[in-house]
């Protein structure tokens, strides 16, 4: 258990973490828990109908709608959809963004992943957390902190990396009685349903979302669950803190 009940969930793109973590985030709310949305862009190339500058206002405002369905606050870091890079500028606005939010967990997208932005960004979390309290990175109007947040991997776009081979989680969360919470936050993504249809040929955003759910779900044998991976890298924390904040509804696996 701790003090600090804040989480920040560090994605690519807008909706990320509705397909991912709202569930768990969802459940952490109930028990008094601040919840921060951010993404590295705003979605910028997730469209054939508008332009850059239009999209982006679109789904920043989308973004918010779905963090206010938790109480929560939306951030956006103004990277570009593609061009995601691990690089000083980029980090330093991450670093930033942690030592801002203050947080005790933060959920990012999966190290191996369908796309390189989805890698980027949860190699940019993963140094964020590490850095957010070394004092000699300037990061003015956002003094370092400790300790280095608990930090978690998100599923990977239909639980599987690069090879087709399925990624086992280590933790797995029930979120059955919040599934209509996490569907409702997913919905308010609304043009990039648009975007999916054309681009993917994906028609049903919600089926696929609550797919990966199903499947983690039977591995606990409850309806909906959600699947992470906890960094337990030298420094980082080793206990779970999922598990003592949710208790029964985590399965460690």
């Amino acid at each position: 258990m701790t003090n600090n009940k804040t989480i920040l969930s560090l994605g690519a793109h807008p909706d990320d973490a509705e397909f991912f973590c709202t569930g768990t985030l969802a459940l952490l709310e109930k028990k008094g828990w601040q919840i921060h949305l951010a993404t590295m862009t705003p979605g910028d190339g997730g469209t054939v109908q508008y332009s850059r500058e239009e999209i982006s206002r679109i789904r920043r405002a989308e973004a918010a709608k779905s963090a206010g369905m938790l109480n929560g606050s939306y951030h956006c870091l103004e990277s570009s959809d593609i061009f995601i890079m691990y690089d000083r500028p980029t980090l330093l606005k991450a670093i930033e963004l942690v030592r801002k939010v203050k947080p005790a967990i933060v959920l990012t997208t999966s190290p191996v992943d369908y796309m390189v932005d989805h890698e980027m960004a949860s190699k940019l979390a993963q140094t964020a957390c590490f850095a957010c309290g070394v004092v000699n990175i300037e990061t003015p109007g956002a003094e370092p902190f400790e300790p280095i947040p608990y930090l978690y991997y998100m599923d990977a776009v239909e639980g599987k990396d690069n090879f087709g081979t399925k990624i086992k989680p280590g933790t797995i969360v029930d979120i059955s009685d919040v599934m209509d919470v996490k569907e409702k936050m997913l919905c308010c993504h609304e043009s990039q349903r648009h975007w999916l249809l054309k681009h993917h040929g994906t028609d049903d955003y919600v089926i696929s979302m609550k797919k990966l759910g199903a499947e983690r779900g039977r591995e606990i044998n409850s309806q909906y669950a959600e699947g992470f991976r906890q960094h337990l890298g030298h420094a980082y924390p080793q206990d779970n803190i999922l598990k003592a904040e949710l208790g029964d509804l985590v399965h460690i696996v």
